[in-house]
């Protein structure tokens, strides 16, 4: 499966953008989507997740209420919708997959497949 992931760039605080991500699979709805971000020198942390099994979404404590999560089964993209983004939400983010991820490793880095990454900057 291979993600491309686009819609970064530069935004103020308090500004939106739309993360999104398309992958290459016929069997799309079968995969959890996830999107995780990183800065240098630091893990790939976790922000949100949509499952495959009816889209329960799952967010980072620091995306609850400013991002949203959501996915097109028919056009294979999955989206995140980050508003009110404040600078410490400037990082690469990078959207991930994975087959009928179990719920307990939603959150958990170890997905099978990795987009490229796009570059949000937020400034002051």
């Amino acid at each position: 499966v291979q993600l491309q992931a686009s819609g970064g760039g530069l935004v103020q605080a308090g500004g939106s953008l739309r993360l999104s991500c398309v992958a290459s699979t016929r069997t799309f709805r079968d995969y959890t989507m996830a999107w995780f971000r990183q800065t240098p020198g630091n893990e790939r942390e976790f922000v949100a997740a949509i499952r495959y099994n009816g889209g329960t979404t799952v967010y980072a404590d620091s995306a609850k209420g400013r991002f949203a999560i959501s996915r097109d089964n028919a056009k294979n993209t999955v989206y995140l919708q980050m508003n009110s983004l404040k600078t410490e939400d400037t990082a690469v983010y990078y959207c991930a997959a994975d087959r009928w991820r179990i719920l307990s490793r939603t959150s958990d880095p170890s997905y099978n497949y990795w987009g490229q990454g796009t570059l949000v900057t937020v400034s002051s």
